[in-house]
């Protein structure tokens, strides 16, 4: 019995695109096995399957049309979509009418090998025999347009002309369709669709809520997902696991981890559980912010709750670790990933290796290397780069060369990149190796790799560097030549370069061509010449740059601030160096150490000791250490005022921190001590200095006094 026509289409509303299907009258009484009830056992199937096609090649032996349409409801319920295609084409081709079951079942085939269009035109076919085409045919066509971004029009097109005729859509059609044009990011069309269902006979629900939700968020608009979960609760619906890690995932994606951790523990309340997906996306935050211990205490969370750790959270955890310079502890988690039984795949390996070359552990990537090599995981060119910028990065620049020419041998698995050459040509550079830096790039060239402007940028920073400005500017002229707009970068060696040479106002020149050609000049560029303007006396243009660079909405850096409150001091403008370093404070800077020493070295000159050990005391309550220039600053002034116990203090605080005894801080220190009153046991109260010198020997107490003895002998405090 026909079911009832749901959908009166003119014929020309589904074109009919799939071929060979037609379909003519059959006569054949011929049988093939029924296997539709034992669906799961493939013996049985793949005989059916054999015994078909054996009996549709013998044109005195064409198979029924219910066997044929038998084997083709077995094959969907196998999901064995290929097979199904096959055996269609080759049914309606010994013309076997096929069942509105078939043509279903067909349509199933078609979405689940991504082919929508051909699974729209069976649509039409459905209608061509006299059938209905029913609102679950219509949706498997939508599902199928909407699996990719490209076809949501036509979907579009079909959910208008299911609106238009008799197949009513349901709640699953609207939850599709808004799915598709999500991914598309074409959230107006999906809230305009929402609204309809708010307005109509299909009420949104948990679904719909969590497909808008989620693609409001991947979209950066959180606070309307927000507000549509606040909506959602007031009809009765709870969010689920799905939900919840949506929105933890999209504030933590922009940096609002504190507002992740509190839909975190508000999840657990509720006692939804997360899922590895929910703690895979917080423990990148927490790891990004720096917090791996609480991304650490995450993964033993998971475990407790009886949430298995993937691959995905044990990478997510070792790449943290790794990034925030704990290499170790990121070996620890690979050991722990070994001993659950969770194979790591090549990324894990990657950013392990990643993290030991930050730490400069050069030997033990390459450990890992050979333990990848025993496991049979292939390394690829993102392990063989990252070495290769370790090596570089530590100055075994004759090693990184050796696995460069390893990765050029025919018999190579891996072929370098653009990265392997930029890496190894930066290292060369470095060293100031700019003869094989040239060689590599005429090699790179030879390859068949152009290169790209940060080739370029680190060639001319080369050139640069060893003060050959002409080389510099023919390279920057070839990269143009060759089609490459100079960057933010280019202009920024540049500048930085001249600056460095002493040539000003040509480094100015450039400056004010990088804003005319609209790129936007960076914090570096402004420091590079604020410092040479400070060095040459310009201390007002210095600051017109400062000042320029926060109306630009460049917001200055620790640099920035170091720069301009060293050049004031110079000036003696005391009471501008103290606004400015409120002003530092304000814009949430922390001050560094050149900051604290810059301050205390002018405060020492100007004899203001007060003020200089006001600002040392809270160096170290800031955690620095303080170096040789603050000490020796500290100690000139405390001799010049005759503090003698306030210098022994020092003295013995420098001892305490492990300060390193140059030739000058020496010499410092001498000066004080010849300073001392007499009959003082000078012997007796000076602290033990320990320092490695360049040819590995120790500075002790005897030898100071030794050298004190030699040049004031009158002091007579020990003879040698």
């Amino acid at each position: 019995m026909m079911p009832k026509r749901l959908l009166n289409h003119p014929r020309s509303t589904f074109s009919v695109s799939v071929s060979p299907f037609h379909a003519s009258s059959s006569s054949s009484s011929s049988s093939i096995p029924n296997v539709s009830d034992k669906p799961n056992r493939p013996p049985s199937l793949s005989e059916a399957v054999s015994l078909f096609h054996r009996a549709v090649d013998d044109p005195s032996s064409v198979p029924s049309a219910s066997s044929c349409n038998s084997l083709i409801d077995s094959l969907r319920k196998a999901r064995h979509h290929d097979l199904l295609l096959s055996v269609y084409s080759k049914m309606v081709r010994a013309s076997v009418l096929p069942s509105f079951t078939s043509l279903s079942a067909l349509i199933e085939s078609f979405v689940n090998t991504h082919k929508p269009n051909s699974a729209y035109g069976v649509l039409g076919l459905m209608l061509k025999r006299g059938f209905d085409v029913n609102v679950y045919n219509s949706n498997l066509v939508l599902k199928g347009f909407c699996q990719t971004r490209d076809n949501c029009d036509k979907a579009m097109v079909l959910f208008c002309q299911m609106k238009r005729n008799c197949v009513l859509p349901d709640t699953f059609s609207y939850n599709t369709i808004i799915n598709g044009l999500c991914k598309a990011k074409r959230l107006v069309e999906a809230r305009g669709l929402f609204e309809d269902m708010k307005a109509g006979e299909c009420p949104p629900n948990l679904v719909t809520f969590s497909t808008l939700i989620d693609g409001l968020c991947k979209s950066g608009a959180v606070g309307e997902g927000l507000d549509l979960l606040e909506e959602m609760r007031m009809k009765g619906l709870d969010a689920d696991v799905f939900l919840y890690s949506s929105l933890i995932s999209a504030f933590c994606s922009i940096g609002d981890t504190e507002r992740g951790k509190q839909l975190f523990n508000e999840m657990l309340e509720k006692n939804v559980t997360p899922n590895v997906v929910t703690y895979n996306c917080f423990m990148k935050a927490l790891c990004k912010d720096g917090k791996w211990e609480e991304a650490s205490k995450m993964l033993n969370d998971m475990t407790t709750r009886g949430v298995h750790p993937d691959v995905v959270a044990y990478t997510t955890l070792a790449d943290g670790l790794g990034k925030n310079g704990r290499a170790s502890d990121a070996m620890k988690v690979l050991d722990l990933m070994l001993q659950k039984g969770e194979e790591p795949n090549t990324v894990t390996y990657n950013v392990i290796i990643n993290g030991l070359c930050k730490d400069g552990r050069v030997d033990d990537a390459l450990g890992i290397l050979k333990m990848m090599a025993k496991k049979g995981k292939k390394p690829d060119a993102i392990t063989y780069n990252t070495l290769l910028k370790g090596l570089c990065g530590v100055g075994q620049i004759d090693e990184a060369m050796d696995l460069f020419t390893l990765l050029l041998s025919k018999e190579f698995h891996i072929k370098p990149d653009v990265f392997t050459f930029n890496f190894l040509i930066q290292g060369l550079c470095k060293e100031r190796r700019l003869r094989d830096a040239v060689k590599v790039h005429s090699t790179m060239v030879q390859m068949g790799f152009p290169g790209n402007i940060v080739t370029y940028n680190i060639l001319v920073e080369g050139y640069l560097n060893v003060g050959k400005l002409t080389k510099a500017l023919e390279l920057w002229k070839c990269a143009v030549d060759l089609g490459f707009s100079p960057d933010s970068m280019t202009y920024s060696v540049m500048i930085n370069g001249l600056c460095k040479m002493q040539m000003l106002s040509i480094a100015k020149g450039l400056f004010n061509k990088s804003r005319a050609c609209g790129v936007r000049p960076g914090v570096n560029d402004y420091n590079a010449l604020m410092t040479s303007l400070c060095r040459e006396g310009s201390l007002e243009q210095a600051r017109n740059l400062f000042r320029e660079m926060r109306n630009m909405n460049h917001d200055p850096d620790v640099a920035s601030f170091n720069i301009i409150i060293d050049g004031t001091l110079k000036a003696g403008d005391l009471k501008s160096a103290k606004e400015l370093l409120l002003e530092m404070v304000q814009f949430d800077l922390v001050p560094d150490v050149i900051t604290f020493s810059t301050l205390i070295n002018r405060y020492s000159k100007l004899g203001l000791l007060d003020e200089a050990m006001s600002l040392y005391e809270r160096m170290v309550s800031c955690g620095h250490v303080p170096d040789a220039v603050v000490f020796d600053s500290l100690l000139k002034c405390y001799t010049l005022k005759g503090e003698t116990e306030k210098i022994i203090s020092l003295l013995q605080q420098m001892a305490d921190k492990d300060v390193i005894l140059d030739s000058k801080l020496t010499s410092t220190i001498l000066e004080c001590l010849c300073n001392f009153p007499k009959g003082l046991d000078i012997k007796k109260i000076l602290p033990k200095f320990s320092q490695q010198t360049s040819k590995g020997e120790s500075i002790k107490c005897n030898e100071l006094l030794m050298k004190l003895n030699k040049v004031h002998p009158e002091l007579q405090l020990f003879s040698a």
